[in-house]
């Protein structure tokens, strides 16, 4: 797929010279205009930036590939991005040199034009700069599932209320794994399989929460019990049948967190290996739903048979 987009992007080069050298040719000849002979600098000049740019691209994308099985995906997008920081500011160089324009001068006497353009651009160059700050620090790293939380890309509250008895909060973010590092966006593969860019200038300013740093996280699961059921007898009973599950890592721990009327509300904490916090919330609680069924029907008392 990449290959493809290069390999195309190559062809339009290509055309687009070929039509430019041909229309040019055309107006030498028919109306005798010397562009070759006036423009030939600006020509050439022309022609080294557009190479210039698809060459650094090409170079960048090579060691890219290369480079991923020895040092890393994220070692190497950063060799890619610098390679190609680098090849822009040399082809720069490289252009002004060709049309003979001092580029001491040219920053001093577009001082003004400068800053109009970098008011007018500051969002583009935001997001470069941007860039630059999270290869340079490393914030996070490509192939990282990370949780995205910035004031800029908040997210709309649900219409329905939340369960009286939770406090749980909710990072209002975006969840993904990060692809791609460039110089205007941030790639996150989000856990509903569908790509997003961030920019830079966003990324930078965000709060992030890496998930895939640690081999285990913290689980809470809530769940609602009738008050016939014995908390003396459930909770632990629960323990029991919970620390058994071979993703527990460390003993869980079961609190009784609020009551109404006709039930209490108990809260289980467990450190449970992997990242993802449903895998094991719902098998915590399929089996308080077994045992809470199973001491109903047992009047407050412990089947064996089943446990």
């Amino acid at each position: 797929m990449k290959y493809n987009r290069i390999l195309e992007l190559l062809i339009l080069v290509i055309i687009a010279l070929a039509t430019m050298f041909s229309i040019l040719f055309i107006l030498d000849i028919v109306y005798h205009i010397p562009f070759f002979e006036l423009y030939n600098r600006y020509f050439y000049a022309g022609i080294l930036v557009v190479g210039g740019v698809v060459v650094t691209n090409l170079i960048a994308s090579a060691i890219t590939r290369r480079t991923t099985n020895v040092v890393g995906l994220s070692t190497a997008g950063a060799l890619s991005f610098v390679i190609r920081i680098v090849g822009y500011m040399l082809v720069a160089v490289i252009f002004f040199s060709m049309v003979k324009i001092d580029i001491t001068a040219a920053l001093a006497a577009g001082g003004f034009a400068g800053l109009v353009l970098g008011l007018a651009s500051q969002d583009v160059l935001g997001n470069i700069f941007g860039g630059i700050a999270i290869v340079a620090s490393h914030p996070f790293k490509i192939g990282d599932r990370v949780t995205l939380s910035t004031w800029q890309y908040g997210l709309a509250a649900p219409a329905y209320p939340p369960k009286f008895y939770s406090e749980d909060f909710i990072i209002p973010g975006y969840t993904g794994v990060v692809t791609d590092v460039s110089l205007m966006y941030t790639s996150l593969l989000t856990d509903d399989n569908l790509p997003l860019k961030i920019p830079n200038s966003v990324m930078i300013q965000a709060a992030v929460f890496i998930q895939g740093r640690n081999s285990s996280r913290v689980v809470r699961t809530k769940f609602e019990i009738p008050k016939e059921i014995d908390p003396d007898i459930l909770i632990p009973e629960l323990h029991d049948r919970i620390k058994k599950f071979d993703f527990i890592v460390k003993e869980p721990k079961i609190m009784i967190y609020e009551t109404t009327l006709a039930t209490y509300i108990i809260v289980v904490e467990a450190l449970c290996k992997g990242n993802y916090e449903e895998p094991p919330r719902s098998e915590i609680l399929k089996l308080s739903i077994k045992l809470v069924k199973s001491l109903k029907d047992n009047g407050n008392k412990i089947d064996n048979k089943k446990s």
